[in-house]
C-alpha cells in the first residue's frame, strides 16, 4: 500500500482542500490569490493524476491509504481513468473560470466553491466503500447547490436549485439505503469485497433491493426522465459550473452503476429497468433536443440524452462501453459548453456544399439498407480478428448505425449536390469504424475489471429487440421529417415536444409547495 502522503490520489485531495481554503479568506472581487491560485491547483491535480496513470501503467497500482481513512480509497484502472478525466477538466474549468469571473462582486467565493465540488468529485473517483461513496455524493450535492444560487437573485435559479436538491439528495437516500441493506446481506460495504461477494452468494432480498435502490440512485443522479427537468434550468448558473456539472458530475450515476456492476448484473430486474429507463431517456432527450433554438439548451437536453444512452449501456451489460461513453462525452460537453458562445460564428463561418437536401421515401429506405449492409460487413471482419461479439454489443451497433443512416441519406437526396455524398459516405464509414475500434479498445483497458455481459432470457431479448425498434423508428421519423414538416399537425407537436411534453412544468407545479431559498 502506498503511504498516505505519496498516494497521487490523496494528495490532489489536499491540493484542492488547501486552494479552496485559502479562497475563503478572499471571497470578494479580485482577490491576489485568484489570479493564479485555482489555475495551479488544476494544473499540480493534473499531473497528480498522470502520475497516478503512469504508476499503473508500471505496475505500481497508486493505490490509497493502508489504515485508516486510507484504506476507505483505492485508485484502481477504473478509479485512475476517472482521476484524469476530473483532472483534466478541472484544470480546464479552473482556466476558463479565471477570466470569465474577472470582476465579479463575490469572485474569490466562487473559486473555493468550484475547487472544494472538484475536491469531493475526487473523493467520490476514488471510493473503496458505499459509505464513502455516499458520502461524497451528499457533499458534492450540497456544495453543487450554492453554485448554482450564485446569483441567487434570480427566480430561475431559485427553482433549478430546488428541483436539483430535491432530486439528488432523493438518490443519496436511495443510495444509504441501499449501503444498509449491503452491509445486512453482505456484512461488508467495500466495494472489492462486494463485487466478489455479489456473484458467489447471491443477492438475496437484501441484495435485491439494494441492486434497486443503486439503479433508482443512478436514475436520479442522471437526470432520468421524468425528473430530469432540473438539468435543462442550470444555465442560470455561470458557464463554468455548467460545463462542470454536464461535462463531469451528471456522469456521477453512471460510475456509481460501474463501481456495483457486479452487483446490479446479479438481478435482472435492475437490469431490465436501466435497459427500459435509459432508452427511454435517451429517445425523450436525443427529440427534444432537435427542437431547441438555444445553443446551451440543446445541449442540456443532448446530456439528457447522452445520460440515458449510457444507462442503457449499463442495462444491457456493456460495462466497458459505458465508461467509454462517460470519458468520451465528458470531453465533448466540456468543450461544446465552453465554447457555446462562438457556435453561432462557427456556423455562420461553415463552408456550405450546396442547398439543402431532402431524401425522399426511396432514399431513406436505400440510405437504412445500405447503412446495415456496411454494419454487417464491419461486423464481420471485426469478428474475424477478434471473435464473437455479445448479442447486446451487435444490437447497441445497430441503434448506432441508424444514426449513420440519416447521415447517409442527406447524401442520397436528388438534390445532394456529389460534395455532400462523399462526405456523408466517409462519415458513414469511419463512424461504423470507429464504434468497433473503440469497443476493443475499450474492452482492452477495462474489461478485466468488469463484468461481461451476461446471456439474455426471454426478458433481456424481448428489450433489445424494443429498444432497437423504438431507435429505428425514431431515426426513420427524423430522417423523413422534413416531409411533413409544414402540415399544421408538425407544427402543433414541434411546440409540445420543444416545451418536454411540459413535464417539468409539472415538476414546477409539484413543487410549488416548497420554498426556494437563497445561499447564505
Amino acid at each position: 500500500m502506498t503511504p498516505f502522503l505519496t498516494s497521487p490520489g490523496l494528495l490532489a485531495l489536499l491540493v484542492l482542500l488547501i486552494g479552496a481554503a485559502a479562497m475563503a479568506a478572499q471571497p470578494g472581487r479580485r482577490p491576489a490569490l485568484a489570479r493564479w491560485l485555482p489555475e495551479a491547483a488544476g494544473v499540480l491535480v493534473l499531473l497528480l493524476a498522470i502520475t497516478a496513470a503512469l504508476q499503473l501503467a508500471t505496475g505500481r497500482p497508486p493505490a490509497a491509504g493502508g489504515s485508516g481513512f486510507g484504506a476507505l480509497l483505492r485508485l484502481d484502472v477504473i478509479g485512475t481513468t476517472m482521476f484524469l478525466l476530473v483532472a483534466f477538466i478541472g484544470w480546464i474549468v479552473t482556466r476558463y473560470s479565471r477570466r470569465y469571473m474577472d470582476g465579479e462582486a463575490r469572485e474569490g467565493r466562487f473559486h473555493t466553491l468550484m475547487l472544494a465540488t472538484l475536491a469531493f468529485v475526487l473523493l467520490l473517483v476514488q471510493a473503496a466503500h458505499v459509505a464513502v461513496l455516499a458520502g461524497a455524493f451528499i457533499a458534492t450535492g450540497l456544495i453543487l447547490r450554492r453554485l448554482l444560487l450564485f446569483y441567487p437573485e434570480r427566480p430561475a435559479a431559485r427553482r433549478a436549485a430546488s428541483k436539483f436538491s430535491l432530486v439528488w439528495h432523493a438518490g443519496d437516500l436511495a443510495l444509504i439505503m441501499a449501503a444498509g441493506l449491503l452491509w445486512m446481506r453482505f456484512g461488508t460495504g467495500d466495494l472489492g469485497a462486494l463485487r466478489a461477494a455479489a456473484p458467489e452468494l447471491g443477492l438475496g432480498a437484501a441484495g435485491q433491493c439494494a441492486a434497486a435502490l443503486v439503479v433508482l440512485a443512478a436514475l436520479l443522479k442522471t437526470a432520468a426522465f421524468p425528473l430530469h427537468g432540473w438539468l435543462t434550468e442550470v444555465m442560470e448558473a455561470p458557464t463554468p459550473v455548467s460545463a462542470l456539472l454536464h461535462a463531469g458530475i451528471i456522469n456521477a450515476g453512471g460510475l456509481l452503476l460501474i463501481r456495483l456492476a457486479d452487483l446490479v448484473q446479479a438481478s435482472s430486474a435492475a437490469m431490465a429497468a436501466l435497459v427500459f429507463m435509459g432508452g427511454l431517456t435517451a429517445l425523450f432527450g436525443a427529440v427534444v433536443m432537435l427542437t431547441q433554438s438555444a445553443v446551451k439548451t440543446a445541449l442540456a437536453w443532448s446530456t439528457v440524452g447522452q445520460m440515458g444512452f449510457m444507462l442503457m449501456q449499463c442495462g444491457l451489460g456493456l460495462w466497458p462501453l459505458a465508461l467509454l461513453h462517460v470519458v468520451a462525452h465528458g470531453l465533448y460537453k466540456s468543450h461544446a459548453f465552453l465554447t457555446a458562445g462562438m457556435a453561432l460564428a462557427e456556423v455562420n463561418a461553415a463552408r456550405r456544399p450546396g442547398p439543402v437536401a431532402i431524401p425522399g421515401w426511396g432514399n431513406v429506405l436505400q440510405a437504412f439498407a445500405l447503412a446495415l449492409a456496411l454494419y454487417a460487413a464491419m461486423a464481420g471482419a471485426f469478428m474475424a480478428i477478434d471473435g464473437p461479439k455479445s448479442p447486446q454489443a451487435l444490437a447497441l451497433g445497430a441503434m448506432l448505425v441508424f444514426g449513420v443512416a440519416y447521415l447517409v441519406a442527406q447524401g442520397l437526396a436528388d438534390a445532394a449536390p456529389r460534395a455532400l455524398t462523399r462526405r456523408t459516405a466517409i462519415a458513414a464509414l469511419a463512424a461504423t469504424i470507429a464504434y468497433f475500434g473503440f469497443q476493443l479498445g475499450a474492452q482492452a483497458l477495462w474489461g478485466a475489471h468488469l463484468p461481461a455481459p451476461p446471456a439474455p432470457g426471454p426478458l433481456e431479448w424481448a428489450l433489445i429487440v424494443l429498444a432497437v425498434a423504438s431507435f429505428g423508428m425514431v431515426a426513420l421519423a427524423q430522417a423523413l421529417f422534413p416531409l411533413w414538416a409544414h402540415h399544421p399537425a408538425a407544427a402543433g407537436l414541434r411546440v409540445h415536444v420543444a416545451n418536454g411534453l411540459y413535464l417539468n412544468a409539472l415538476f414546477d407545479r409539484f413543487i410549488g409547495g416548497f420554498r426556494t431559498v437563497t445561499a447564505k
